[in-house]
């Protein structure tokens, strides 16, 4: 029944532009497309998910220029699609609509390809919200190509040297740990070693989807990152990625634990916390002004504690004449029962900034609760 219904609702939106039509016109089962606009997307591609982080993502590579402003497509609420070979973009956003209608990865195959006249020169990978993969090879793509399906992810390609390349994507992947974005890239770096497009190499593209993790929170694309045209896409790919890691990745994943507690999903919120904790720790490059805003971020939420000092404390190695990030450390010192060095920090903080009331009051304050403390242990 459900699936009954998610059929008589796509018939209302699902269906080949009359542009496309005019374009390619009728073609033959054993006729080669003509298309004098636009080249053939000869490339491979895996679209995965990963359950932990509730990301989607696709990662791609072609002998075609700008390949990402026509393969990836990824929403947090549907899940993410690669249209390549003679690419039909409308696969991509009705893609995810149908998906987000609930339709599951095979359905959304079925639907988008038997609506098109020209699906015999299509190629396809989907994922859905609830990870299930499927994928399509129309018999016209031009060889090699095929696809292959596992945990989480579909591998699919077109104009390959060979079926080894999607092997070597399927079994990369499977084996990668890591963030999303890294397991996708290792697999297209695998794939591209086993052979990859027979054409050559020219551009590529990583795409990955996440609640709030985009720019502010304002949106949820993670990562967008595109090499349009460069003798080795995928190595500087990977360098565009491990940039993007040290630029934005912290606070994209705070974001999205914020996003994720907000909504009560409360092990989605505990693993982006995790990872932006374990980044925090261990990229050096970052800014005094990011580690403090991860060590606030944990005094606010009155976690981590111990974490949280050594954040704030790396805060004023680098940076140790900010009153704000010294504040910080004696707010972390004051909070896990060490007032005596609360007091010096915080001391150092009201001498930066004379005329801060707030750094002042809250000197005042503990110093006042320390001699309360003090008077205390006298009458015991």
């Amino acid at each position: 029944m459900k699936k009954t219904i998610i059929l008589s609702l796509a018939v209302v939106f699902i269906g080949i532009s009359p542009v496309v039509r005019a374009i390619s016109g009728p073609v033959s089962a054993s006729a080669g497309i003509s298309c004098p606009l636009w080249p053939e997307i000869g490339t491979f591609s895996i679209t995965a998910y990963d359950p932990i982080y509730k990301e989607y993502g696709v990662a791609v590579t072609s002998k075609f220029l700008a390949v990402g402003s026509v393969v990836p497509f990824a929403d947090v609420a549907s899940g993410a699609i690669a249209t390549q070979a003679w690419g039909n973009t409308e696969y991509g956003d009705k893609g995810l609509r149908l998906l987000n209608l609930e339709a599951d990865a095979a359905t959304t195959v079925e639907i988008l390809t038997s609506a098109d006249p020209q699906r015999d020169f299509r190629q396809l990978g989907i994922i859905d919200s609830g990870g299930r993969a499927a994928a399509y090879t129309g018999v016209q793509c031009q060889n090699w190509a095929g696809h292959k399906t596992g945990r989480f992810y579909t591998v699919q390609g077109n104009i390959l040297t060979g079926p080894e390349v999607l092997d070597a994507m399927a079994s990369t992947f499977e084996t990668t740990e890591g963030p999303l974005a890294e397991r996708m890239l290792a697999a297209l770096s695998a794939g591209q070693q086993a052979g990859g497009d027979s054409r050559g190499r020219q551009s590529a593209a990583l795409l990955v989807v996440r609640l709030a993790g985009g720019y502010s929170a304002m949106s949820d694309r993670a990562i967008d990152l595109r090499v349009d045209d460069h003798p080795d896409p995928v190595p500087e790919l990977q360098r565009l990625l491990r940039l993007h890691a040290t630029t934005f990745g912290l606070a994209s994943y705070l974001q999205s634990f914020s996003a994720f507690q907000n909504r009560n999903d409360i092990p989605a919120a505990e693993s982006c916390l995790n990872r932006a904790l374990t980044r925090a720790e261990t990229l050096t490059e970052l800014d005094p002004g990011v580690l403090n805003a991860v060590a606030w971020m944990l005094v606010e939420n009155n976690r981590e504690l111990d974490r949280a000092l050594k954040l704030a404390e790396r805060a004023v190695q680098k940076d140790p004449n900010n009153a704000a990030i010294i504040d910080t450390e004696a707010t972390i010192c004051w909070m896990m029962g060490n007032p005596d060095r609360a007091i010096q920090c915080q001391r150092r903080a009201v001498e930066l900034e004379p005329g801060n009331v707030e750094l002042k009051e809250k000197l005042d304050l503990w110093l006042t609760d320390r001699a309360g403390i003090t008077d205390a242990r006298i009458v015991e």
